[in-house]
């Protein structure tokens, strides 16, 4: 994302703010800390500290502020968030965020998916994630592959592969310091099966976005979860919000069982840290989750040369 000037800031930031008054709110911890922690990080606005002093920027007034294409879809980006961080999918708020996006002319899969899960229509909402998800995962349609929570699990009974478990436990005899080691120790110290095993994700998945717990510092907690797709989303960007941050909130803060691997959660959301995740992630220099991206590539490299090297600011 290019530079933003300070009109330009103070008009997202300030419409962050009318999101979270929408429908008579009153600004909430997460509100105030989000909003703080989006200039901050984001927007490079270093100098705002009091929410109170932002514009009141309406609809209109951020349409005609926001000419940049790419920006506006970031800005209304933000403001779907606002409707979520304090553990609910406020209809007024959201409501809100439709009328900015009306605005704007935007028309994105995440705000579907937020509509029909506040309609009532969950199930249609998860489904979308979850494909959406997917595509993400595999950088392009899902075409004639099997359905994404089959294909999740490839492994079981007799699709059992020893062969990739043995290259993977390998991994164990690196030296501490490098890489792989650090993805074998992840796996262990989780209890996760390696690719390969019967109960094992696909690699396809799994291996990616491992190394981007390892390489983003983030752990396995909800709050970790929720931050590691954050970071994934502003790394790798195909489905951002429909794919990876909206399953990731919706699972783990808002409480939306998807499946029997994600156990669902209710206050997983770091206001201050999840927009630390997206900066973080948006300046790495390589994505894991690209077609031509092989761990194998990498495995005996440094750990702490290769956070340097693709521009991983710390957490």
């Amino acid at each position: 994302m290019r530079p933003v000037d300070r009109p330009e800031s103070d008009a997202i930031l300030g419409a962050m703010r009318q999101v979270a008054l929408a429908g008579g709110h009153a600004i909430s911890h997460a509100d105030t800390a989000s909003i703080l922690a989006a200039g901050r990080y984001l927007l490079r606005r270093y100098d705002l500290t009091d929410i109170g002093a932002l514009p009141a920027v309406e609809p209109a007034d951020l349409a005609r502020l926001l000419k940049d294409r790419d920006l506006a879809h970031e800005a209304l980006r933000y403001l779907a968030i606002m409707v979520m961080v304090d553990g609910t999918l406020d209809p007024e708020k959201l409501k809100s965020v439709l009328a900015y996006a009306r605005a704007l002319d935007i028309e994105e899969a995440y705000l579907t998916q937020m509509v029909e899960a506040a309609s009532g229509h969950m199930a249609w909402a998860i489904a979308d994630m979850t494909m959406r998800n997917a595509e993400s995962v595999v950088s392009g349609p899902w075409g004639t592959r099997p359905d994404p929570v089959e294909w999740i699990l490839p492994y079981k009974g007799d699709k059992a592969d020893p062969a990739l478990v043995a290259r993977y436990e390998a991994l164990g005899k690196l030296p501490q310091n490098t890489f792989g080691k650090a993805l074998w120790d992840f796996d262990k110290n989780n209890g996760y099966p390696f690719p390969g095993d019967p109960g094992a994700l696909n690699s396809g998945f799994a291996t990616p976005h491992d190394a981007t717990h390892i390489i983003s510092g983030y752990d396995t907690s909800y709050r970790g979860e929720i931050l590691v797709s954050t970071f994934t989303a502003a790394m790798h960007p195909i489905n951002p919000m429909a794919g990876h941050i909206l399953p990731v909130i919706f699972n783990g803060h808002l409480g939306v069982r998807f499946n029997d691997v994600a156990t669902p959660a209710r206050g997983g959301f770091d206001p201050n840290e999840f927009w630390h995740a997206w900066a973080r992630g948006h300046d790495m220099t390589i994505d894991l989750f690209a077609p031509d991206w092989n761990v194998w590539d990498w495995i005996e490299q440094d750990l702490e040369k290769l956070r340097r090297d693709w521009n991983v600011a710390p957490a």
